[in-house]
Order: C-alpha cells, then structure tokens, then sequence
C-alpha cells in the first residue's frame, strides 16, 4: 500500500514593494479587517507557513486561506483588494417579459387612459409595481410626464431665425440689441386666507382660491449686452401703449446708438401707427422672430424668472401692490444684472428643427 501523499501550496515569493505594501496593510488600524486579514494570510504564507497553521493562528478555514493564496498568485496585491464578482440572485423577470413592458410603455396605451401608470402596467403585465418602476427608470420611461412643443410653419422661417441668431452671435458696431415683448394679463390675485410659514417637516402652504383685483401688462425690453432690464406696468396692450413704451427707450438709450429691436409678430408691433413712428425715428430696427418661435426671444427667459420668483407665489390686494411688486423685482434685477448669453447656432438648430420634422412626418 502506497503512503498518502500531501500536495503542497505554491510557494509565494514577495517583491520588495509587495511586501512592504502587504506589511503596511497588516498593521493598518485604518484598513478594512477582510484586506488586514488577506495581508496577514500572504505574509505567512510568504514565509513558508502551512495554510492550516495559517488558518488556525488567524482564525479562519483553509478553503479561505488558499483562496486568498490562489487569488494572490492570480493577481498580486490588487487581487486582495476587492472580492470576485459573484453571479447573484437570477433575476424572477426574464427578457422576454421585461422586453414586453419596455413594448407596451412605448407603443400601446392603456384602456380608459392617456397614459400608463406604474400601477396599471403592473397589473397589465402580471408583475409588481417596483418591477414596472426599476424597468422605466433602467429605460429612463417616464410615460408621466410629457413636454409641450410647437414647429414653426412660418414660410421665412429661416430668414428671421438667421436674422435673430446673428444679432445674438455678433451683434452690429455702435448699437445696441433689444429682446423686447410684453407679458399681458398679469393678474392681481389676493388669496383668501393667509398661508403657513415653511418649517422642518412642513412646506409652505398657499389657498388654492383667490380673489381677482385686476390686471396689468409688463413692456419689456431686456440688453443683450450687460443683462439690464427697461420695464413699464401699463393698464393696457395696444399699440398706443407699445408706442409708449418705444418713446421711453429712445429717452432712456444712448442717441448715438442704433437700437436693434428682437420682437414677436404680434399686430401691435406692426400697427401702421407703430410704422410712422418708426420712420420718423430710423435709429429704431424691428426684427421679428418667426411663428410659434417665443423661446428665441431672450426676454421671455427674464419673464420665467419672474413667475416663478415674485408672481406665483404672491398675493396683492389691488394692481398698484402688484405693479410694485414688478417695479421692485426689476430694480433688484438691474442691481445685479444677470447677461443671458445665446449659443445655439443656425446649424444646429435647423438640425434640431429637421429631425423633429421627419419623426412626426414618420408618425403620419
């Protein structure tokens, strides 16, 4: 009868800088304890200790110390470090079925619905709302929400945006360029109780009623060039008004200056009284954005700020409180202006503008 006959472990030899690096690791208080643990499992092994004797000072089993061996050998230092990925829970959703959710958020729609829901595709498809949640959001669906927006049919629609963008990109010499339009109907809106105070664990609370005590309208004209805004609150929105307002910028402007005006294609701005007036005063040039294209004006990027930041959450018991309001918004703005700078080129937004054709084209 042959002896029994024990294999014997790969010697380990260390280099200078893996010892000292693995000695470093041993002594560490600041180390986690599995990497002080491996550390300690090399250096004995290093100096020619048996991986029981190992596992016995050290307090572990001899499958872990010859692991830690092998994957030493494998990988060096670094594969100490972290530990082998591990194949994980199989996933109860297959491909098939979690395919089939991604399908029916995309191209079907729910009865008696506009849109799915995470309780109702759950239901739709035989699995649990956290199912129908953790797919959408590894397919980042949000069926949920959606984004208004509006492609312009105006037959110059390239001419008036090449002419906008080019007065944002490279304004002309010795003028001055002008996003002006006006906000209308801003309403006076008084709520009927008092709100309460924000504090930790409770928002701020508003009523959703309110009481109506008028309107006004804002004539805008925000610089392109330091961020300065020209207001006035008007009880009207006319031509007379817009007239107006024209007057004030030629009092409150350089006279030595050309004045570029960015404005929309409402009736207003092209009254034949307007045009007089803008003969007579030929510093004065109107450009006109095209159709359904508001978010090339930079003003209405201020007006934004302005909703969300003084109108919204307000409440004013007549116009004049709210026409204040407005006032002290715009000298606090014109304190510290801010310059709302354009960067998108003609190219890339024809760019835009034609894929956005082509996919709803692809719809009909």
């Amino acid at each position: 009868m042959m002896p029994c006959m024990s294999r014997r472990a790969v010697p380990i030899l260390l280099s200078d800088q893996e010892r000292t690096t693995l000695q470093t690791w041993a002594r560490s208080r600041t180390q986690p304890q599995r990497l002080v643990q491996r550390a300690q499992i090399i250096l004995l092994a290093a100096v020619g200790v048996e991986s029981q004797k190992i596992a016995t000072q050290l307090r572990t089993s001899r499958p872990t110390v010859q692991l830690w061996r092998e994957r030493f050998l494998a990988l060096r230092t670094s594969g100490l470090e972290k530990d082998a990925p591990r194949p994980g829970r199989i996933p109860a959703i297959g491909d098939a079925q979690r395919a089939a959710i991604v399908e029916a958020t995309l191209h079907s729609q729910p009865p008696n619905a506009t849109h799915w829901s995470t309780r109702m595709m759950a239901k739709a498809q035989g699995v649990s709302e956290a199912t129908v949640r953790r797919i959408w959001k590894q397919h980042d669906l949000r069926p949920h929400r959606v984004s208004t927006f509006k492609v312009s049919r105006d037959p110059q629609f390239v001419q008036k945006l090449t002419d906008v963008v080019g007065l944002y990109l490279n304004p002309p010499d010795k003028a001055l360029v002008l996003c002006v339009d006006e906000k209308s109907q801003i309403q006076a809106l008084a709520r009927t109780q008092p709100g309460l105070p924000l504090k930790p664990g409770r928002v701020g609370t508003m009523t959703h009623d309110y009481k109506r005590h008028g309107t006004t309208t804002l004539f805008a004209a925000l610089s392109t060039l330091d961020g300065t805004l020209l207001g006035d609150c008007m009880p009207q929105h006319r031509h007379q008004e817009f007239m107006r307002f024209l007057k004030r910028i030629d009092q409150q402007t350089p006279s030595e200056l050309d004045l570029h005006l960015i404005v929309d294609n409402y009736a207003t701005h092209k009254h034949p009284c307007v045009e007089r007036w803008l003969r007579r005063h030929p510093r004065f040039h109107l450009h006109f954005t095209p159709t359904s294209c508001s978010w090339l004006n930079l003003v209405e990027r201020w007006f934004r700020n302005l909703t969300e930041q003084r109108l919204r959450r307000g409440s004013f018991h007549n116009v004049k409180e709210l026409i204040q309001a407005i006032g002290d918004y715009i000298s606090g703005h014109n304190q510290n202006p801010r310059i709302f700078f354009w960067s998108a080129s003609v190219e890339r937004i024809l760019t835009k503008v034609a894929k956005c054709k082509e996919a709803l084209d692809a719809l009909h």
